[in-house]
């Protein structure tokens, strides 16, 4: 469960598959974020070029995942919806530090990625492993392992960037944190949600 504290109750698939459309739209603004945070990461932190290079590589991967879900709604006769705001990344963004060093912001930064990989991981498990449609399950049991190597990326380089910030420490109060406020998520047809 990449140390998360509670995993998703399999019975929220039946909630997704109650509105598919509703999933893959929200997924799909999701794959976009997550695009848009290692962009971010890369504006904030131009010079570090190892940083740059996979941020870049994520920032790609993620826009195919965007057009990937894009793809999957179009061959279904869906229509992809208006951007949702997500409640789980703003409860998140909440517990994020905002003080300390430029260097500090960065390592903050990003564990707060690794911790929206993390459970978007989890539940792409959960929905490859539950989910009726043969497709859906297949698309996220290859999404989970993408996801699952952007969760080790982010930490890695937390790790690797941190100058006095202890990051296992840290990930500890991320984990304890999501572990207080996901009872509140899994009743919607959203990845978080």
């Amino acid at each position: 469960m990449l140390g998360l504290k509670l995993a998703t109750d399999p019975r929220w698939v039946n909630i997704v598959e109650s509105n598919i459309e509703e999933i893959l739209t929200d997924h799909a603004w999701c794959e976009q974020k997550a695009a848009s945070n290692a962009i971010y990461i890369i504006i904030n932190n131009s010079e570090k070029e190892e940083l740059v290079t996979e941020m870049t590589r994520i920032a790609l991967e993620e826009m195919e995942h965007f057009q990937m879900v894009h793809d999957i709604i179009k061959e279904k006769g869906l229509t992809l919806g208006r951007e949702r705001k997500d409640n789980y990344v703003s409860d998140l963004v909440k517990f994020a530090k905002k003080d300390g060093s430029r260097n500090d912001a960065l390592v903050e930064r990003l564990l707060f990625a690794a911790m929206i990989e993390a459970r978007s991981c989890e539940r792409f498990r959960v929905l490859s492993l539950n989910i009726k449609d043969v497709q859906l399950a297949q698309f996220y049991h290859e999404l989970m392992v993408s996801e699952a190597g952007h969760y080790t990326t982010f930490i890695n380089f937390a790790k690797q960037y941190s100058e006095k910030i202890n990051v296992d420490k840290r990930w500890q109060e991320w984990i304890e944190f999501e572990g207080s406020i996901i009872g509140n998520y899994g009743k919607n047809e959203t990845v978080h949600g």
